[in-house]
């Protein structure tokens, strides 16, 4: 407890709806096996880490890096398929550029929709930008529900709209026709969200050439890059130029740069430890779905929602065996039961198994 000297400071000026919610739960995962944030679990190589360092100590850390990296942003369309014509926006993340998407269309009444349950910073950016925020449920089955999400759309006329492809924490990829009917229907932006694209590998990022409504959101976290803090808008040239009004001039630090740089050099070594982590997740599936008392979903991404009988107690015991996953069951009806974990190297997954066979037994 921190002791105090004098009196409280008055909190009255912070906005209401702020002072009513809890800071995002980060938990620390000193001592666990982690798996509970869809990270990559490899390292570089060596020689690459060495390269890195190398390229890292030449940066100008006395000067700010540059407002609108053009070469960097040119190689990075190159590398990614970038349609002619369109462009790339760059963030601390793909969480600011949510943000500033969100806030760029942030009118009074304005409405945000998404398909639920979902990523949940679509949720907080709305609430924090004063929009409107409507969670349209998914299927039992978590298929995304086209024609409530239609009916939605023509009852909300929804600025903005959010869907992860494929979904955060379902796992899986939504129907490609029904996502097609949204982007008729949609009376404003649709944007497709490609997190998990290294384990997916099904984008949408060819049809933003013939579809002005859409746009593709990527992060380089997944990928394996997780601490460098870096995403992207693909789009119109015309959306661009709005979003960059309201993006911080120097979102992108220095070493963020040339950290992206050098992998863009070297993407075959992370594409190589995401088709490692695929082979890996087909594995971990084919353990869970052959453990009693466990019901776990088909995943496109990098991690593998599964149901229990006492999600609560079966997280509590995998914690104490050492393990780290994360506990959705409170998060949504719809995932009542169920616990998330991230696809991790060969020894961790061994671990994991090891240790929610022994929670099972906990857990009922």
């Amino acid at each position: 407890m921190i002791d105090r000297f004098g009196p409280r400071p008055d909190l009255s000026v912070i906005r209401e709806d702020v002072r009513a919610i809890e800071a995002y739960p980060v938990p620390s995962a000193v001592g666990f096996v982690k798996l509970d944030a869809m990270e990559n679990p490899f390292s570089l190589p060596e020689g690459l880490q060495q390269q890195l360092g190398e390229r890292l100590g030449r940066q100008a850390l006395n000067r700010y890096p540059l407002s609108d990296p053009r070469g960097f942003k040119e190689r990075l369309g190159k590398s990614i398929g970038l349609p002619p014509g369109m462009q790339l926006m760059l963030g601390n993340g793909s969480d600011e550029l949510i943000h500033l998407i969100i806030l760029a269309c942030a009118k009074p009444g304005t409405t945000v929709l998404a398909p639920a349950p979902s990523f949940v910073m679509y949720e907080l950016s709305a609430r924090f930008d004063h929009c409107n925020y409507v969670g349209v449920p998914l299927k039992e089955n978590f298929a995304l529900d086209a024609e409530r999400m239609l009916q939605a759309i023509a009852e909300h006329r929804p600025a903005v709209i959010f869907i992860a492809y494929p979904n955060n924490p379902t796992g899986n990829l939504f129907d490609r026709g029904g996502i097609d009917a949204i982007l008729r229907a949609a009376p404003g932006i649709v944007v497709i969200d490609e997190a998990y694209l290294p384990f997916a590998q099904e984008t949408w990022m060819p049809q933003l050439k013939r579809t002005p409504n859409l746009l593709v959101l990527r992060t380089l976290s997944k990928l394996g890059l997780a601490g460098i803090r870096l995403g992207y808008l693909a789009a119109d040239a015309d959306w661009i130029e709005q979003f960059e009004k309201l993006r911080p001039p120097y979102n992108v630090n220095v070493l963020t740069l040339a950290a992206a740089d050098l992998m863009l050099e070297n993407m075959s070594i992370l594409d190589a430890q995401a088709a490692a982590l695929r082979s890996e997740r087909g594995k971990l599936l084919s353990h869970l779905q052959a453990t009693p008392g466990v019901r776990a979903f088909d995943s496109a991404a990098n991690f593998i929602l599964f149901r229990v009988a006492n999600a609560d107690a079966v997280f509590a015991a995998l914690k104490q065996r050492g393990v780290l996953i994360k506990n959705v069951a409170p998060t949504h009806p719809l995932l009542a039961g169920c616990l998330r974990v991230t696809v991790g190297t060969v020894a961790e997954n061994e671990t994991f198994m090891k240790a929610l066979r022994a929670s099972l037994a906990i857990g009922h």
